[in-house]
Formats: C-alpha cells, structure tokens, sequence
C-alpha cells in the first residue's frame, strides 16, 4: 500500500477544513463547509468537525471487520454528534458540515462510498479513469442558482439574489429531493453513493476535493486522463499547484474564490486477498 496525499488552504491564516488519512486498507477525505462569523452556532467550528469525524472514521475502518461503509459512517457521524449536541446548535442549517470519501480494500475488492460533491477516480489496468462523485448537490445548487441568471456581479442586487439562492440551497440539505452530506443526523450515510469492484481490476485510486477537481471544471486545465498523469508525473501536490496558478491568473469580480483543496493518490493496491497492503 502507497498512499501519497496534498493539502493546501484556500485562504491564508484561516484554518485548512480539508481533512485526509490513511490506515492499512482505507482511506478517508473529508471536506467542511460551514458559515463563517457562525460561532454563536457551534463554538468548535468546521475544522473540528471534520478532524474529529476523519479520526473517527480511521479508528472505526482501521478495525477492518468488514462492516457496510454507510453503517461505520452513520456510527461515526452520530459519535460526533453527540460530543457537541449540549453546547452547540447542531441542527441549525449553518452548523458544521462536511462531504465525505472513502476507499477500502477488503476481500479482494475495492468498497468506495461518496457522499455530496467530492471525486474518485480509479485508475483502471487496460482502461481509462472512471470517475464518480455525488451529483446530487450540484444539481440542487444549479437549481438554486437559476434567480442568478443575467444579474450583474458585483452589484447590490447579484448579493442579494446570492444570498437568497445559498438559502434554498441550505434548504435542500438532507432532505428527499436534495442532496446529502454529513452532519448531525447519521440516516445521511444510507444515502451515500456506494459501490465495489475487483481490486485486480484497478492500478490505483485518486480522491479529490471539490476544491482540487476545479482543475477539470471549472478551470478546463486538464482533463481527468491528465489528472491521473499529473499524479504519476508529480504527485497530489501537482494537481494543486496548477490549481492555485489558475486562481492566482483570475481577477475581477467573476473570480473565483480560492477553496481548500485535497488530493488523496492510492497506489500499489493489494490484488489478492491477504495480500500485502
């Protein structure tokens, strides 16, 4: 087992909410989101939430008893729960969230579950990449966003409109007809995307953050063939470096915000059962 791993904080002298680890057979990457200037909601802030879930989920996957992915996450976004329900507001909508990947190889398979907008790419022997990811918030935030259509940025109205739109969005949050992701109600885990494929099938796995895929889209620098030959040519911290080249090149009002980003490179997979991790 290889795992190589990058992080970068969209925003300096603000904590990084991106979390990421490993443990003999799995792998985990998290992204928070959350509001800033909400600490009157949850004193903790999202950084805490994700670290203190992603430690959770490898101590609960470094057990390796081969136990349904949706039911450790469940178990464990309950665990977090319940360590801060008695001093902060979890179920207001602005309180710590985050998205969630994991990979396990168990059994002479590679389990994988998703939930909201984070990507894996498996590295096919003899094929190309396919990627997955959770569609279901980017449907609903393009939904949401449709008032935005034709409003000029940077004016009174466009943050007004923005403003509007972000609460129909949080509206659609863990909800039938939404999206999902993790954060004070563990049923979110049984609607993650699952599923599971021979590990003698695959070279590697790649896990992105949603900050760190705007190298295929939005940015349009590569495409997720490149992503797969930045990773072999350079490593996780390539794909963020041209990340932060894009944004660093944007100005004016349209620019994007810079994200935390994580990239996550799996290699050197077990193709045997008992096979060396």
């Amino acid at each position: 087992m290889h795992v190589s791993m990058a992080t970068s904080a969209g925003t300096a002298g603000r904590a990084n909410e991106d979390f990421a680890g490993a443990v003999p057979a799995a792998v985990v990457l998290l992204d928070g989101a959350g509001i800033p200037g909400t600490e009157s909601i949850c004193s903790h802030g999202v950084a805490w939430y994700t670290h203190r879930l992603g430690g959770t989920l490898l101590g609960r996957l470094s057990r390796d008893d081969g136990r349904d992915l949706a039911t450790i996450l469940g178990e464990a976004i309950d665990e977090i729960a319940a360590e801060h329900r008695g001093t902060c507001d979890i179920t207001h909508p602005a309180s710590p969230q985050a998205t969630v990947a994991l990979v396990r190889a168990h059994r002479g398979r590679l389990d994988h579950l998703l939930l909201a907008d984070s990507f894996l790419v498996f590295d096919r022997i003899g094929g190309g990449p396919q990627v997955v990811t959770d569609e279901r918030e980017v449907a609903a935030r393009r939904v949401c966003s449709t008032p935005l259509a034709g409003v000029p940025v940077g004016t009174p109205e466009y943050d007004r409109v923005r403003a509007s739109c972000a609460e129909a969005l949080r509206a659609r949050r863990n909800q039938p007809g939404g999206y999902w992701i993790a954060k004070d109600d563990p049923h979110a885990a049984e609607e993650a995307v699952t599923g599971s494929r021979p590990l003698r099938d695959l070279d590697g796995v790649a896990l992105l953050s949603n900050g760190a895929s705007r190298v295929v889209s939005p940015y349009g620098l590569t495409d997720w063939p490149g992503v797969l030959d930045l990773l072999a040519d350079g490593g996780p911290a390539a794909v963020l470096r041209r990340v932060r080249q894009a944004e660093a090149g944007s100005v004016g009002p349209a620019a994007p915000v810079p994200d935390d980003a994580t990239v996550v490179h799996w290699t050197r997979l077990p193709h045997s059962v008992g096979g060396e991790l």
